[in-house]
């Protein structure tokens, strides 16, 4: 009986709201973008206000940017990584805040857990890096990037071939594959147990209903510790894709290195 009662939402039902006009799509996957890329505007310019002593917001954006700094940039491309700063730090934001959408009441999705969004900034680093190589080394950055040095001649198309694959094709998919995958896992486990804890709640029958009603604590404490869980993983594909992008950027800038 109380298997029966279970029911899941589809990922449409969580995401799909009612369009605000005919044939303008407006769904919550595009308010948490909009809103992503409002709260990464606002607070990176605070954080690029000039004042003497800094505070609130501010302080928070200087302290992040820092972070990128030194925490990403200048352990992967080093001297010179400060001019990709910027998109490196966008990216970092909008990432996160997309994320964290997840642990919001009313919106309760992860804007990655829609392949679209992984894709779009999967295929953006992809350009981005792939126009900081070709600056930096003009059209032999294509050549040098799949054409390492000291390769016996032999194995010379074997590495070409894999080095090419690796480097052009697996990148974009696994930037945007990770971020998607890691994001709907905890999305499905977080919306498995608070379907489970509202059924068990709201159970009827007699004894058994009260039992299972004393039960519903269980899965309820689950879902508090997996919705801190998810928090922690919001920052974390954040970071893990900030840090792959600036590694590829800086093999483009650097290809010695």
């Amino acid at each position: 009986m109380l298997l029966a009662e279970l029911e899941f939402p589809s990922i449409d039902n969580l995401v799909k709201w009612p369009q605000i006009a005919e044939g303008i799509p407006f769904n919550k996957i595009v308010l948490i973008n909009v809103l992503a890329l409002i709260i990464t505007v606002v607070v990176l310019k605070l954080a690029a206000k000039k004042q003497l002593v800094p505070k609130g917001m501010q302080n928070f954006g200087e302290a992040t940017v820092n972070f990128i700094d030194e925490g990403i940039i200048q352990q992967t491309i080093g001297h010179g990584g400060e001019k990709y700063m910027p998109y490196l730090t966008a990216i970092f934001f909008f990432v996160f805040l997309t994320n964290i959408f997840e642990v919001i009441p009313v919106f309760a999705m992860p804007g990655n857990a829609r392949m679209g969004n992984p894709a779009f900034l999967g295929l953006l680093t992809w350009v981005f890096f792939i126009c900081v190589g070709v600056k930096a080394q003009g059209p032999k950055y294509f050549w040098a990037a799949i054409n390492p040095p000291g390769v016996p001649g032999a194995l010379k198309p074997l590495v070409i071939l894999i080095e090419f694959i690796s480097t052009f094709i697996v990148r974009p998919f696994s930037l945007a594959v990770r971020l998607f995958a890691n994001m709907l896992a905890g999305h499905i486990l977080l919306v498995t147990f608070g379907v489970l804890t509202i059924t068990l709640l709201y159970a009827e029958g007699g004894a058994i209903a009260y039992a299972m009603k004393g039960l519903s604590i269980l899965p309820f404490l689950i879902l508090v510790a997996l919705t801190g869980f998810e928090i922690m993983v919001s920052f974390l594909q954040a970071y893990v894709f900030t840090i792959l992008a600036a590694v590829y950027i800086g093999g483009a800038a650097h290809p010695e290195h």
